[in-house]
């Protein structure tokens, strides 16, 4: 679920912040830049930085005049794997699967494939029900295991969604 990884990252620091608070200046656009990209395919959701260990010598960018700089890192990520249990709060709920939200991972979308003891019922508040009772409904929290997953929009700024083939855990 959470990895601490060690990753390299390509800083660009703009000419006019380059001075005597350069480390200061590297370390603030490698968070901004962590900040604004979600995942990768490899490590998953992009979390936290905890150490800048080393930071490589800056090169010239030809007619920016922006200089980059190889900064390695220690940081958290959140990757689900296959077989993991989840907590997670169902965001919206469709005919065809619901989506819900489980750590910072935003859009996990659960199909109704794979809940065949489960049927669509619409309304005003749609939600899933079985023979026992049990509803899968809006701003609720479920248990469910990962059978596999892919993410879909991996090393891109913006909205991510992960597919998962999961089982409802009762």
């Amino acid at each position: 679920m959470f990895l601490e990884v060690q990753l390299p990252w390509d800083v660009l620091v703009p000419a006019e912040s380059l001075g005597p608070i350069l480390q200061r200046s590297i370390v603030h656009h490698l968070l901004d830049d962590f900040a604004q990209r979600k995942a990768a395919k490899d490590v998953g959701y992009y979390v936290a930085v905890t150490s800048v260990d080393s930071i490589g010598d800056g090169r010239v960018k030809q007619g920016t005049g922006e200089v980059e700089f190889r900064v390695l890192f220690s940081g958290i990520t959140f990757k689900l794997f296959k077989g993991e249990v989840l907590l997670g709060v169902v965001q919206d709920v469709l005919r065809y699967g619901v989506f819900l939200q489980c750590g910072p991972a935003e859009t996990v979308f659960l199909s109704n494939k794979k809940m065949p003891d489960y049927r669509y019922v619409r309304g005003d508040n749609p939600m899933f029900l079985n023979d026992k009772l049990y509803r899968l409904r809006s701003k609720e929290t479920w248990w469910f295991a990962s059978l596999s997953s892919v993410l879909n929009g991996f090393q891109k700024r913006g909205n991510f969604m992960l597919w998962l083939v999961w089982t409802l855990i009762i």
